[in-house]
């Protein structure tokens, strides 16, 4: 993989919303590169964005953090110059919104009539005088996202509606197959695949490096990519990434978790060696 254009710096902070990552994802020389982050410490945020990752997914999924929380991790990510997108549910997409997320990842996406729904759900109404995918979400100006009303008004409603990403997660054979068909919904930005649960769905259990998961992996990959869209991936290791990068991936994630357990394990064996 060569050396790719990487997500232009934050700007300080003023309003509450990093405005950034989905140009970034709609930019073909740019490749992304972040965190899965479920434990619910800012502190872990901040040490992300401190590393120099471009974005980091605060994951309400498999992740214990509450609403609240989640603000915090989000006010953590602004502070430290890293774009903060948060994986959640369908039900928490309002909130999280509100709270001042740059983008949402939607797992378990399976037809791009979901994601053609999911994506409304990300915009405003428009006024009818302006042209666009015509949003569904319910409007407040006292949020976080809002600057509590500071950065309100039709100047928030229009910053929303381009600036923020839509990424759904294709996570089954189903959705694999219909990967072409989703990504070239309106108002899908970016489209993550998922592949533990895929390894799974397939009956491979958690051996996504498997050849048939691999394959149908690369399938999605290059219809993603075919659609012009941006194609998102899990990559743990150098190895992987350059290998999904060749396939046409351009937003990989690590865990923190993983990272985390790797260096302990790294130091308890450097301790029980040198206590022999």
């Amino acid at each position: 993989m060569t050396q790719a254009h990487r997500l232009p710096p934050a700007a300080a902070p003023g309003m509450p919303l990093d405005t950034r990552v989905r140009a970034a994802m709609h930019n073909p020389q740019i490749h992304l590169s972040g965190l899965f982050c479920g434990l619910p410490l800012p502190a872990l945020v901040e040490m992300a964005g401190f590393a120099g990752f471009d974005f980091v997914v605060i994951d309400n999924e498999h992740g214990m953090a509450s609403y609240e929380t989640t603000e915090h991790l989000l006010r953590a990510a602004r502070a430290s110059g890293i774009a903060p997108i948060v994986r959640c549910f369908e039900a928490d997409m309002a909130r999280v919104l509100d709270a001042g997320a740059s983008g949402i990842k939607v797992p378990m996406v399976q037809s791009p009539e979901q994601a053609e729904k999911l994506a409304a759900k990300m915009r405003y109404p428009r006024p009818s005088s302006q042209q666009g995918l015509r949003g569904t979400r319910g409007s407040a100006f006292s949020t976080r996202a809002a600057g509590y009303g500071a950065f309100g008004g039709p100047g928030h409603t229009d910053r929303s509606n381009e600036h923020l990403a839509f990424i759904p997660m294709l996570e089954t054979p189903q959705a694999i197959d219909a990967a072409a068909e989703i990504a070239s919904v309106t108002g899908v930005d970016a489209v993550f695949i998922g592949p533990n649960d895929l390894a799974h769905a397939m009956g491979h259990e958690n051996r996504w490096q498997d050849e048939p998961v691999q394959k149908a992996m690369q399938r999605a990959i290059r219809a993603i990519a075919d659609a012009g869209k941006c194609p998102g991936i899990l990559a743990l290791d150098a190895v992987s990434k350059q290998r999904y990068a060749d396939w046409g991936a351009r937003y990989f994630a690590n865990v923190a978790s993983s990272l985390i357990m790797k260096s302990f394990e790294q130091a308890a064996g450097q301790t029980t060696e040198l206590r022999y």
